[in-house]
């Protein structure tokens, strides 16, 4: 009895097609990022300036990530970006799915934003800050997140269109970056929700299908 002849790896690898591993993406997949691009807000974003702490960076990316913001800003004109804060690493990561488009200047950022029609919104314990449950973020809005220490630059305070203030009634009068973040994203989630913002595309078709084909080699 003549024994099995043995396998050659490379002969067989040449007539065998590889099989591709990570595309096409399986269908519930496809279903799943078709789902969450046609929630995608394009007018509502934030912008980072100087944010130091790379947990802080992250965090802030995945309330983004959270309530449908497409693309944010950062502007480092003293620190330097944290390593490694806005690499795509792993699936579980946001920078995976929240675009960050780096500024060299904050009169750069801010030209741009208004240029899309962004209305710009930063946080202030000052008397003539507005609540911020007292504000329309339905509109195109840009929420600007200081640093860890120094908070918002006074630059990026004049140059802004609104003070807004976070209601607290504790004795620390401010909460961490990435909090504040989500507090502000989550109130402009909720008047976007209840008025039905998130029920359609935002995006075009062509912007919604072109970015679907990115998504799904991610």
């Amino acid at each position: 009895m003549n024994a099995p002849k043995a396998v050659d790896r490379q002969e067989l690898s040449q007539t065998q097609p590889l099989k591709p591993r990570r595309w096409p993406r399986t269908e519930r997949r496809q279903a799943r990022i078709r789902s969450v691009l046609a929630r995608r807000q394009p007018d509502l974003t934030v912008m980072m300036e100087n944010v130091h702490d790379p947990h802080n960076v992250s965090a802030i990316l995945r309330s983004c990530d959270a309530v449908g913001v497409l693309r944010t800003h950062a502007v480092y004109s003293i620190e330097e970006p944290p390593p490694g804060a806005f690499a795509r690493q792993t699936s579980a990561s946001a920078t995976k799915w929240v675009e960050v488009e780096r500024h060299q200047s904050l009169a750069d950022c801010y030209k741009q934003l208004r240029a899309q029609g962004f209305s710009i919104l930063v946080t202030s314990l000052g008397p003539d800050a507005r609540p911020l449950y007292d504000c329309d973020l339905r509109m195109p809005v840009a929420f600007v997140l200081g640093n860890e220490m120094r908070g918002v630059s006074d630059r990026a305070r004049d140059w802004a269109d609104s003070e807004i203030q976070i209601p607290m009634a504790g004795m620390v009068e401010s909460l961490n970056v990435s909090v504040a973040c989500a507090v502000c994203l989550y109130e402009a989630f909720r008047q976007r929700a209840a008025a039905g913002d998130y029920d359609y595309p935002k995006l075009d078709p062509d912007r919604l299908k072109t970015l679907e084909e990115e998504w799904l080699r991610r």
